[in-house]
């Protein structure tokens, strides 16, 4: 393939309003950002408890780095698992209700290595449709027989489960899904793997921190405990920081620690960051008023654009995505906010299916509530 071809696929994403491009920021990850030089209201970022630039994790990644330097240098299974690795695995297992926990650097790792460590090619996924990228990618990688259900069509996985007989079944799904912001049916999917004996794994990125008793997810949620439940959490969004979880049973840990490519065969995060996320554990389950203040805001919202010619997507959690249909209107919705000062994004296909255009606004705690009246207002003016 020749560089003038790589140009022209480019030049058609362009002509298609599919074009993704980079922006800079030039300030910390907070509400009020600076990207090329300019400020910014964002609703953007899945900083969803405003932890991003605390200053009690900013203090702890000094004192971390000071402790216990800035790399790992190994693999966990060569010399790269240090103590507060270990400490910040044992915290998340007791703080999600699980027997243990494992790190990983991504969510995206995790993923991969949960699925393609559990499943093969004589085993079957069953998936939502709406999953996350990772997950989608992970099925498939595992080289196991994929089943893809309607989004939250209960009816026809019980009917797919019901056909296969032979192998490990693995249904996977997003807790709360990332781009429409609705939270699955975990009680109906765990009764599901129960009939047909099937493992449980929940991606519980956008839910970790903001769900459940004291942030502790959507397990916690709905009250579900269940060995059968594989949980990835991501320590990048409420948490605040970087990085990923596994919580499961200790036998599916040491699967994993055996057998998840993603996790033999990658350097450790810096024990640094296991220091600040310990701290950042810490601030979750104290912020209840946190949470509380960050659902005010989703009703605020919610009510203030509850008549505009586009249509919010129902969901009750911090993703609220504007359905705009149209690839270029939704970009030009997006311009049209930069040009009075706010930052969200617009959503297009591949992301999201075709003809299902948005922009995703996403808050946060951190945000006020006249930050969330300055959106409101700015989208009824572009409205009109």
């Amino acid at each position: 393939m020749t560089f003038a071809a790589l140009q022209r696929e480019l030049d058609e994403r362009a002509a298609q309003g599919l074009l993704r491009q980079r922006r800079t920021l030039d300030t910390p990850q907070t509400p009020h950002i600076v990207v090329d030089g300019k400020p910014y209201l964002a609703f953007s970022s899945n900083d969803y408890l405003g932890l991003a630039n605390h200053p009690q994790l900013i203090a702890a990644l000094q004192q971390g780095a000071a402790a216990w330097g800035v790399g790992a240098g190994a693999a966990h299974l060569v010399n790269g698992h240090f103590t507060p690795h270990h400490q910040l695995e044992q915290s998340l297992a007791a703080f999600v209700g699980k027997p243990a926990a494992l790190l990983f650097s991504t969510g995206y790792m995790a993923n991969l290595g949960v699925v393609q460590a559990l499943v093969g090619k004589d085993d079957t996924v069953f998936a939502d449709k709406l999953n996350h990228a990772s997950l989608n990618d992970a099925m498939l990688l595992s080289r196991a027989n994929v089943q893809r259900y309607r989004h939250g069509d209960m009816a026809q996985l019980d009917n797919l489960l019901a056909k296969k007989q032979s192998g490990r079944k693995l249904v996977i799904t997003d807790a709360v899904f990332s781009m429409d912001g609705d939270i699955a049916p975990l009680p109906e999917l765990l009764a599901l793997c129960e009939k047909h004996d099937a493992w449980l794994l929940v991606d519980d990125a956008h839910s970790f921190g903001v769900l459940g008793k004291q942030g502790r997810g959507s397990l916690s949620h709905f009250g579900l405990k269940s060995p059968r439940i594989i949980l990835m959490g991501t320590l990048g969004k409420a948490a605040g920081v970087s990085g990923a979880f596994v919580a499961a049973e200790q036998v599916v840990i040491d699967t994993l620690v055996n057998q998840a490519r993603s996790y033999v065969y990658t350097t450790a995060t810096p024990p640094a960051l296991s220091v600040v996320l310990l701290a950042s554990l810490q601030l979750i389950e104290q912020g209840d008023t946190s949470r509380t203040h960050l659902q005010r805001l989703v009703a605020l919202l919610r009510k203030g654009l509850s008549d505009l010619p586009w249509q919010l997507m129902p969901s009750d959690t911090a993703i609220q995505p504007l359905l705009i249909g149209d690839n270029k209107q939704a970009l030009t919705l997006s311009e049209g906010l930069r040009e009075r000062g706010i930052w969200v994004g617009a959503i297009r296909p591949p992301t999201v299916p075709h003809g299902t255009a948005r922009l995703r606004i996403t808050l946060s705690a951190a945000h006020t509530e006249a930050d969330v009246q300055r959106l409101i207002e700015a989208l009824h003016a572009l409205a009109c």
